[in-house]
């Protein structure tokens, strides 16, 4: 059997706690988006094989598949990755990607994976568990977390946790609009030096700033999930996002990274943005809309963009209210 799997990028807003002082660490808090996307088409073979284009990271996806096969009991696969996100800049491409080839190999070889259980074998899901979430189910979600007594300063091995569990999911109206900007510049952070950073920012973080997340989620951010209303909805985000970058802000540069500060700081005054941020450690940058007014928005990100004096692409998006596409023939 010949298998397609197709999930979307998902945004990365932050954390409902990075202090050691709360019972609860992490709680990722993001949402799915249709497009970028992943594509990976899997058939059955007796070894692991992987073609894309030049903007394919094969042997990342080699590394999957194989892990994928082995997780499976299964021989092998041919892997051709046919659209693909860019890496480390914030949208979550290797969790989308590691789960659409564990999907796809287990789809062509007709048996079953779930991508949950197997995420932390193939390294996803071990701080947020948004990426694992948005694969899922799409929409807009909230994580539990882990329990910080669980926190060391050293990573655990892979595969040595699980994904947090969904604390709350809601989908997002249809009408709703997401501008991505995706400035060109160096990718963010990831791998080690993105567990040192972490571990940097969790043994210093300033346990009011969780105190004052827990009320922005409970009082306005899931309470405009739930109504729909992208106004309230996307103020909240945008406290949210900069309430987190206080804490990473000795790592990254500011609240925001270079270049991504001067487009949020410009995209904010836009009466078309509803919101505005960005995701994980960037450097993409998000503004929330509505249909009406996409192209306006569309407009202020690229004024943006050139007024931080970078190059670099904008689209315009939506969220995404279901779970990856599976297609086997």
């Amino acid at each position: 059997m010949r298998a397609t799997v197709s999930t979307g990028a998902r945004l990365h807003v932050g954390f409902g706690n990075l202090s050691l002082a709360h019972e609860r660490l992490y709680g990722g808090v993001g949402l799915a988006l249709a497009e970028p996307r992943v594509r990976v088409t899997a058939t059955p073979a007796e070894t692991v094989r992987c073609d894309g284009e030049a903007a394919v990271d094969t042997e990342a996806v080699r590394g999957y598949a194989t892990t994928a096969c082995e997780l499976l009991d299964v021989p092998g696969a041919e892997l051709e990755v046919e659209a693909t996100l860019p890496r480390h800049a914030g949208l979550g491409s290797g969790t989308a990607t590691a789960l659409a080839t564990l999907t796809a190999i287990a789809r062509a070889h007709d048996c079953e994976a779930d991508p949950r259980d197997h995420a932390p074998a193939l390294g996803r899901g071990g701080r947020s568990g948004v990426g694992v979430a948005a694969f899922e189910r799409g929409g807009f979600v909230v994580d539990a977390g882990h329990p910080t007594e669980r926190f060391t300063t050293r990573p655990p091995a892979q595969g040595d946790w699980t994904v947090p569990a969904v604390l709350a999911r809601h989908a997002l109206p249809s009408s709703w609009r997401v501008v991505l900007v995706l400035p060109a510049a160096t990718p963010g952070r990831h791998g080690s030096d993105e567990d040192d950073s972490m571990r940097a920012v969790v043994e210093a973080a300033d346990p009011s700033v969780a105190d004052e997340l827990a009320a922005l989620t409970v009082r306005r951010l899931l309470p405009a999930a739930a109504e729909g209303r992208l106004g309230a909805f996307g103020d909240a985000i945008a406290e949210f996002g900069r309430l987190n970058g206080a804490w990473y802000a000795d790592e990254q540069g500011g609240v925001y990274r270079p270049p991504a500060g001067r487009v949020v700081e410009d995209l904010r005054e836009s009466p078309a943005v509803a919101g505005v941020g960005q995701s994980s450690w960037g450097p993409a940058v998000y503004a929330l809309t509505d249909a009406d007014r996409a192209d306006a928005a569309r407009r202020a990100a690229q004024a943006a963009l050139e007024a931080a004096d970078s190059d670099g692409d904008v689209m315009v998006t939506r969220p995404r209210n279901e779970g990856a596409t599976v297609e086997g023939v």
